[in-house]
């Protein structure tokens, strides 16, 4: 792995972070009432700010602000024509904070800049324009089916609904929740990752221009206090969380104490199939961008990677190969293609599974070690194994990181089975140029999504959502609509009817 850390003068902050985190409640900050939490910047290792946690008390205050705005504002009654305006309003400061946005986001989770600048922060611009085309169209039903009614059927703001983001990509995936949430004329409360706040935090404070006060409060803190604090909250509708399994199950057992709706897009351990009727160089290509792009850290990441035997050997060679020649380095380098994992705690959970690859019986190919020689940043070599099986930890637990395990099959079949053999199923990977194949495993496959000949992309408008331990529920236009709104059934009777005369 030699010279795969670029050598850099010096590793220098993104940008100068506030000093002190807070939260916004009432479009103001909101001086927390909880402890400091430390904020390192995962490039150096060193710390850059100081978060102040919002207590129980402090999410009643955020709760309390949106529920007023909620039902004793105009907030919910907009026009459409009004709300669309609201949202271009918020693409637009968007992207005319870029800079700052984009720094402040590498400064908390290590993402590479120009990465953040050229997907993430148009991502989040285009939520807010995507649910603003969204509900231009919008329409409710009628049906006269029944003899003598007609009978109406529209929808209306679920009321206040508590999202909460996760830390690898806050911008994108955090706005996807707030432009449905106040599109469909809901009141939000956001709470970040205590990890990564610099970014969100940010925007609040950007909204705060042409939102109305308490349409977007955000919190601060761990999940066991404001988090939790949030989700069992009586005054709270809807709960939209982004997160790991184990905290998923943890916030819809706190959510249903109150029988709070909930969607989870929580993790996975995606199958990258790779067919010897593939174009080689692409699935190649696709393969590698699968599972180290972003850092690696992503519920989507095709990790297990099942490769048919005729081309696995050579397969396998050329993406070691590929892998000992990514750059991994400061996020702020145009050579960098990986920057350092969000926190010293994640890194040491993602290096710990070279051990339990070990004891599996499992090969190292590629990696498995930190890169120590030019500063304390949470940096790791790019990391693939060769599973002894699919039962290896390597193939059946979330790392979420980069770190990939190579699979060999021999028929669609076994393919089909091994893919399967997951407590997850979120997304999955097909690659090939043969028709029959696609349809054969595309059907048979037990995920939310299948990509084919293709890495990750989001049709917003579709569903997107996991089986199994991978979520509950589903993001897109549609579903949002459901979600973020309650049908109301309205029927009325077309001429004055002949009624029973109780009592005369």
């Amino acid at each position: 792995m030699k010279g795969l850390l670029r050598k850099m003068s010096v590793f220098q902050n993104p940008i100068e972070p506030p000093h002190i985190v807070k939260g916004w409640i009432d479009n103001k900050q909101n001086n927390g009432s909880g402890i400091e939490i430390p904020i390192f910047y995962p490039g150096t290792g060193k710390q850059v700010s100081v978060l102040i946690e919002d207590s129980e008390e402090d999410v009643n205050k955020a709760v309390l602000s949106a529920r007023k705005t909620f039902e004793k504002s105009s907030w919910r009654r907009l026009s459409v024509e009004k709300r669309i305006e609201i949202l271009e309003s918020c693409r637009k400061l968007i992207l005319d904070n870029i800079e700052e946005l984009a720094r402040l986001e590498c400064l908390g989770t290590g993402l590479i800049l120009r990465e953040i600048k050229g997907f993430h922060i148009h991502r989040a611009a285009y939520n807010f324009r995507f649910f603003a085309q969204y509900i231009s169209q919008a329409h409710g039903e009628r049906y006269d089916n029944t003899e003598g009614y007609i009978t109406l059927v529209n929808r209306e703001p679920a009321g206040v609904v508590g999202l909460i983001a996760p830390w690898n990509a806050p911008l994108a995936l955090a706005t996807m929740k707030i432009a449905s949430a106040i599109a469909f004329g809901n009141c939000a409360i956001l709470k970040p990752s205590e990890q990564t706040p610099f970014s969100l935090i940010k925007l609040a404070s950007l909204l705060q221009d042409v939102l109305p006060e308490g349409v977007l409060n955000l919190v601060n803190g761990r999940g066991p206090i404001t988090g939790s604090s949030l989700v069992s909250h009586p005054g709270v509708d809807r709960i939209s969380f982004t997160g790991g399994t184990v905290t998923g199950r943890k916030v819809m057992m706190d959510a249903g104490k109150q029988l709070t709706p909930c969607t989870m897009e929580l993790g996975g351990k995606s199958a990258n199939i790779i067919f010897a009727s593939a174009d080689y160089q692409r699935a190649i290509d696709g393969a590698l961008i699968g599972i180290f792009s972003n850092n690696g850290q992503q519920c989507l990441a095709g990790s297990r990677i099942l490769i048919e035997e005729k081309i696995f050997d050579q397969f396998v060679e050329e993406f070691v190969e590929r892998t000992k020649k990514i750059v991994v380095g400061d996020p702020l380098n145009d050579e960098t293609e990986i920057g350092p994992i969000a926190s010293k705690q994640h890194m040491e959970r993602i290096l710990s599974f070279v051990e339990k690859a070990e004891e599996d019986g499992d090969k190292l190919l590629v990696g498995g070690k930190r890169h120590s020689e030019e500063n304390n940043g949470y940096f790791i070599e790019p990391t693939a194994v060769l599973a002894k099986s699919n039962n290896s930890r390597t193939c059946q637990e979330e790392i979420f990181g980069p770190f990939a395990s190579f699979i060999s099959f021999s028929s669609e079949e076994e393919a089909i089975n091994i893919a399967n053999d997951t407590e997850y199923g979120l997304v999955s990977y097909i690659w090939s140029d043969h028709l029959p194949t696609i349809m054969r495993i595309s059907e048979e496959m037990r995920s939310g999504v299948v990509w084919v000949n293709t890495p990750m992309m989001r049709e917003l408008r579709a569903p997107f959502g996991g089986y199994h331990n991978s979520g509950v529920g589903r993001e897109g236009g549609y579903s949002c609509e459901q979600f973020y709104t309650e049908e109301k059934t309205i029927s009325i009777p077309k001429a004055p009817l002949n009624l029973k005369k109780f009592g005369k």
